[in-house]
């Protein structure tokens, strides 16, 4: 398939799944939110950064996933070689970690203590679906250099590429 195939693919899964639970998600509990709001006044505008980085992070690693994978981040339109270059050199989940910036900064900019247990929770579900479906997966499909990767990178926690 065509580079621009695989973007077309790769931008209808990122508004399906980041986009549901960076956007809908966050909508539908600022709608049913009474009264919970964080006590931050102007700071709040500091919830605008995360925002623009988590949605950069994804568009970065969405780009490599097509270009160099090709494939997207769909589980059943996975990449067909295993992507460590950008982001993904500093952490194994560098899109996951995008999500959760995204969502930490809008708790901040709409002042909000439920987005910010809903972030906790996509965290821990992301972590439960990484280590019991993802790493497994990408253990049976890339063997040996998957090993290699996951032994260099940490799963979460961003550090300087080698």
């Amino acid at each position: 398939m065509s580079t621009a195939g695989l973007a077309v693919r790769a931008l209808g899964f990122a508004v399906f799944a980041p986009g549901s639970v960076t956007v809908l998600g966050p909508y539908l509990i600022l709608q049913a939110e009474t009264g919970t709001s964080l006590p931050m006044g102007p700071g709040r505008f500091a919830g605008i950064a995360p925002i623009v980085l988590g949605g950069s992070i994804l568009a970065w690693c969405i780009a490599d996933l097509v270009r160099s994978g090709r494939g997207t981040p769909a589980p059943w339109d996975a990449p067909k070689t295993l992507v460590t270059r950008g982001l993904y050199r500093m952490v194994r989940n560098p899109m996951y970690v995008g999500v959760l910036c995204t969502l930490v900064g809008e708790a901040l900019l709409f002042r909000s203590a439920w987005l910010l247990a809903y972030a906790v929770l996509v965290w821990l579900v992301l972590n439960l679906f990484v280590t019991v479906y993802e790493e497994p997966e990408l253990t049976r499909r890339f063997g040996e250099s998957y090993a290699a990767y996951r032994s260099a990178v940490h799963r979460w926690m961003p550090r300087r590429p080698v």
